[in-house]
């Protein structure tokens, strides 16, 4: 499983340690880091494995990411060279930079699936690609389990909200999303989370926001407006609602206006509220028309109302039928 047919070489190595561990960081061509690693799958017969079998969605996600070209950057992965791999510098004033002779296959601990997106990638446009590593010296079998558990348990996800507002340079709707929680004119300044941890008063994170988001402007002539206009449409609509139930809004405990149900509700009604105020003339957005429609709604949003049930999308399209049936009531 680990052996190489010949001795391969790593140059450009740098050698230093980690809590007493000898480690080594460089890159290889992918080309040859695919020859030089090998996976210890949970059911190996021999020996102790531990790595799940492969997702081949996540391998074709990475590749169709690498195509980004020069964005496409990524981590290390992380290596166990079972003593395998000898370190030699290059010369004694540098006795932490060398070259590294490689005897067999380190086993690969981190980045299953960026390697194997890697080899998708490299495969089908016939390139080559560096790929960073860092490679313990050695850890023996019950280190390398513990270490690879640690990766895959401990560590933990930034979650949807943070992931929207660190891409709302690059997407429009996260630009909104977070324009919405840090404007003081907002509606949802005083009610939202960026970071997505709710605490008391924040019940509202920006994943939410964005998602409403995505329902208020589904229409292609919403959809293909300046991230500006979405935004100013977006502040006049919410403000509305916040106006004509003022009480509600600030009121998530005994009322279910700000609940993700109903403002998706809302948001849903309202991208048909919203093409009714574009104007024939200038084929933009008439905002000033926007209130007329919003206090025409009368409902009773109390928490123990007629929504204290109300779950999940089926629930928001089924409200969304009543509010349009009031905004829209002509």
């Amino acid at each position: 499983m680990n052996t190489l047919p010949s001795q391969m070489v790593i140059e450009n190595v740098i050698q230093c340690k980690m809590r007493g561990k000898v480690i080594y960081q460089s890159h290889f061509p992918a080309s040859v880091g695919l020859q030089l690693i090998y996976v210890k799958p949970y059911d190996l017969p021999l020996g102790k494995g531990y790595q799940r079998p492969v997702d081949m969605k996540r391998c074709d996600d990475f590749a169709r990411y690498l195509s980004n070209g020069e964005n496409a950057l990524f981590t290390p992965i992380l290596l166990n060279a079972g003593s395998n791999w000898e370190f030699i510098s290059y010369d004694r004033e540098r006795s932490s930079f060398g070259r590294l002779l490689c005897k067999r296959r380190a086993s690969l601990m981190d980045g299953q699936h960026r390697m194997g997106g890697i080899e998708k990638y490299i495969k089908e446009t016939n390139s080559e690609l560096n790929v960073p590593f860092l490679a313990f010296h050695n850890l023996d079998e019950d280190e390398e389990i513990k270490l690879f558990d640690t990766i895959n348990t401990k560590a933990k996800g930034i979650g949807t909200s943070l992931s929207k507002y660190l891409r709302r340079d690059s997407d429009d709707i996260s630009w909104v999303a977070t324009e919405l929680m840090v404007r003081k004119e907002s509606p949802f300044y005083s009610i939202g989370s960026i970071i997505g941890k709710r605490t008391k008063g924040r019940h509202v994170t920006l994943q939410n926001v964005y998602k409403t988001l995505h329902l208020l402007t589904t229409d292609y002539r919403l959809s293909s407006m300046s991230k500006e206009q979405k935004l100013a449409i977006a502040i006049t609509y919410f403000d509305s609602i916040k106006n004509s139930f003022q009480q509600e809004w600030d009121d998530y405990k005994n009322y279910r206006l700000t609940h993700i149900v109903c403002l998706d509700a809302l948001s849903i009604a309202g991208s048909e509220v919203l093409l009714k105020c574009i104007s024939k003339n200038t084929k933009q957005i008439d905002l000033s028309a926007i209130n007329k429609f919003v206090t025409r709604v009368s409902m009773d949003w109390s928490a123990n109302g007629p929504f204290k049930y109300l779950k999940g999308m089926g629930g928001s399209r089924s409200l969304s039928i009543d509010l349009k049936a009031q905004m829209l009531n002509d």
